[in-house]
């Protein structure tokens, strides 16, 4: 007679798929919570410590850690010397294990759990068990997902149980107990950098293709959800999102976390095409489109109050893939959701984002680093040339600074009065991104007296500071550091401009 042993925090289903296992004529061993479910459901199951002979102890610490269960799990049927030692202790062989984990993810996400409560929640004979069966999945199937429970009956029922399926199951046993073993790992670890780093992510969506249509791609989010990702959204209209929908959506979120004031940020290729702020959203958006009204075409935007009608009409009438926002009105919605391929999206809208670290792929590996969460204030801008910046210029150089580190280095923003005119992104020396960035600024406005050049890193040479005089800056703000600095200060005096130096570079490769 065949023999399962069933011990599930989960219980969905289990009372369904017991039911099918005892009609095929298998024989069911239980614990705990499960054994007294299958009991009430008028199932027969054995308990754990009869095939143990051995009660549970240290209030359930101690139950399936046996050799009675572990060698009913782990005795290979295709070797003589293996069955004889069963036959030996009288122990029977385990065919089927179903098994899930305490709900150790749920537990540390409760507000205000304990680190006792969450060490409780830590499970050990369940993985153990787990562990072995798919070990020898040759002769035992290992079951621990309740989305499987009809797929194994039915292949059950049909004979139909061969050696891929069989190691199909064992795969994902070791991919869950990673995962399990890799979450507890994080939870507990300390140390900044760790000698073994141990993510895990769970499967978001596979994705039509990825960065081009001949790369296959899928999305995956991070075991303990983040409010606060384009994974989190609720995307209440449009098609699937693609990968780069998702890389560009993430980046305009980064963006418009550093406002708090109605802000609409628009992006392109993960750099931001323009960025606005106004006393009203609507406001907002105007001075994001005016200040980049060619690449925002099939860009994404992300807005950080919620979408009016008047605002929805403006946006409707520009090819956009994403509009990112905290809610739309009613009339908003129903006005966008005409356009059957833009994606609406809603997510809760912060200025705080949580510190955590960010992985970068390279060959053979990974490197790590906290995010760029400097914020810049005045107080901490120095003033390095004779001619002292206005308050205005002050105040847009704080703006600029919050958009040049979400610009690809070489980055180069020139702003004013909460508007982004131009962005020079990823050019190969810093003076083709000025030039890039004044160009574009200049097809906004002639006049850009009133403007601030900023930074992400310091001038290696005076051509920029004298670039950016030429086309009529009159205030720079650059981070500083280079053995040529006073070559840029003096330059910024000779031609009467203000320079202010931030204290903090911000590439972003």
């Amino acid at each position: 007679m065949a023999r399962a042993l069933l011990s599930v925090s989960d219980k969905n289903g289990l009372v369904p798929f017991a039911q099918g296992l005892a009609e095929l004529g298998y024989e069911l061993v239980s614990t705990g919570g499960t054994l007294k479910v299958l009991a009430e459901a008028g199932l027969a199951p054995i308990a754990i410590d009869e095939v143990t002979g051995f009660s549970e102890m240290l209030d359930g610490r101690v139950k399936t850690l046996h050799p009675r269960v572990h060698g009913g799990l782990l005795a290979r049927r295709d070797l003589p010397e293996h069955m004889a030692k069963l036959a030996e202790f009288n122990i029977t062989p385990i065919d089927l294990v179903v098994v899930n984990l305490y709900p150790f993810k749920a537990t540390i996400q409760k507000e205000g759990v304990s680190e006792a409560e969450a060490i409780e929640n830590i499970d050990i004979g369940g993985p153990s068990m787990l562990r072995s069966a798919a070990k020898n999945f040759a002769s035992v199937l290992a079951v621990t997902d309740p989305a499987d429970y009809d797929l194994v009956l039915e292949k059950l029922r049909h004979d139909e149980i061969d050696g891929a399926f069989r190691k199909s199951l064992a795969a994902k046993v070791f991919r869950q107990t990673a995962a399990y073993d890799a979450l507890i790992a994080n939870y507990l670890t300390e140390e900044t950098f760790p000698a073994q780093l141990t993510p895990t992510f769970e499967l978001f969506e596979e994705l039509r293709y990825g960065e081009n249509p001949f790369q296959k791609a899928a999305a995956y989010k991070t075991a303990l959800p983040e409010p606060y990702s384009v994974l989190s959204a609720n995307i209440l209209h449009g098609k699937q999102l693609s990968y780069n929908n998702i890389r560009d959506a993430d980046a305009a979120l980064r963006i418009i976390a550093e406002f708090s004031e109605p802000t609409v940020v628009t992006v392109k290729h993960m750099n931001p095409a323009g960025i606005g702020q106004g006393p009203d959203i609507e406001t907002a958006w105007d001075k994001a489109f005016a200040a980049d009204p060619v690449s925002i075409f099939g860009g994404i935007v992300a807005l950080n109050r919620e979408v009016d009608l008047d605002t929805a009409m403006k946006l409707k009438a520009i090819f956009l893939e994403i509009i990112i926002a905290p809610s739309f009105t009613d009339e908003a919605y129903a006005a966008l959701a005409k356009k059957k391929n833009l994606r609406l999206l809603t997510l809760p809208f912060t200025t705080d984002v949580p510190q955590s670290y960010e992985l970068t792929s390279v060959f053979g590996g990974v490197v790590v680093q906290d995010r760029d969460l400097v914020n810049e204030e005045l107080a901490d801008f120095e003033v390095v040339t004779e001619v002292k910046p206005t308050q205005a210029q002050l105040e847009t150089m704080v703006f600029a600074q919050k958009a040049v580190k979400h610009v690809k280095s070489n980055a180069i923003v020139v702003a004013r009065h909460g508007q982004t005119l131009g962005v020079g992104a990823g050019q190969p020396n810093r003076i083709d991104s000025v030039t890039y960035a004044i160009k574009n600024a200049k097809k906004i406005t002639d006049d850009l007296s009133d403007a601030v050049l900023a930074s992400d890193a310091f001038f290696p040479f005076s051509d920029s500071v004298a670039y950016a005089a030429e086309h009529g800056i009159k205030a720079v703000v650059q981070p500083g550091g280079s053995i040529r600095d006073q070559e840029s200060i003096d330059k910024a005096n000779e031609l009467g401009i203000a320079m202010v130096l931030s204290g903090n570079r911000h590439f972003r490769h």
